[in-house]
């Protein structure tokens, strides 16, 4: 790599502290001449304590700093939050700047505002085949036949007792097996 190529700012993979991606990132944004991309996702889960919004990041250990290596690498490394930039053996790559833009543009499209969060919600319809993941009626498949998303219930024909029957359950409660998962 030229003297010149080491000089410009490019993308860098940074490993994170678990847990703790947006923490670095946002101290990594306090720096000057460092861009950040650290996406995250936000989603409904249903647990013991009742549905509750999770917050993941995107990539887990991970996030994408654009910087100097030779003016900003020691102070990227001792960065709160930050364990090391992704290193193979005494090289440490760059990522792309073409992937990294395409990956921010397609991130931007999924988001309201430029938060980098991802909010994603169950896509199911009338006609989804679906299996219940838990309750009652556990392992047992059927198929929507209508959706209340304001109170987030569905109900779905399922097959028992000999009959199919309208039963009405949480929207949480259910596997949808034939959604493809959206990839980035």
């Amino acid at each position: 790599m030229t003297e010149n190529e080491l000089n410009t700012p490019r993308w860098f993979c940074v490993r994170a502290q678990t847990k703790r991606e947006h923490i670095a990132a946002k101290h990594l944004r306090e720096l000057e001449g460092i861009e950040v991309f650290c996406p995250r996702i936000k989603y409904r889960k249903a647990t013991r304590r009742g549905k509750i919004w999770w917050l993941e990041p995107l990539f887990p250990g991970y996030l994408l700093a654009k910087f100097n290596i030779m003016e900003m690498e020691r102070a990227v490394t001792f960065c709160q939050g930050v364990r090391g930039l992704v290193r193979f053996g005494s090289e440490t790559p760059d990522v792309p700047e073409e992937f990294v833009a395409s990956l921010i543009q397609q991130v931007r499209e999924q988001c309201s505002d430029d938060s980098e969060l991802i909010t994603v919600a169950p896509a199911i319809s009338v006609g989804d085949e679906v299996e219940v993941a838990h309750g009652p009626f556990q392992g047992m498949k059927g198929t929507i036949r209508s959706v209340a998303p304001a109170n987030e219930r569905v109900k779905v024909l399922l097959e028992f007792l000999g009959q199919v029957q309208p039963v009405d359950l949480d929207l949480f409660s259910l596997l949808l097996p034939g959604k493809p998962i959206p990839h980035f």
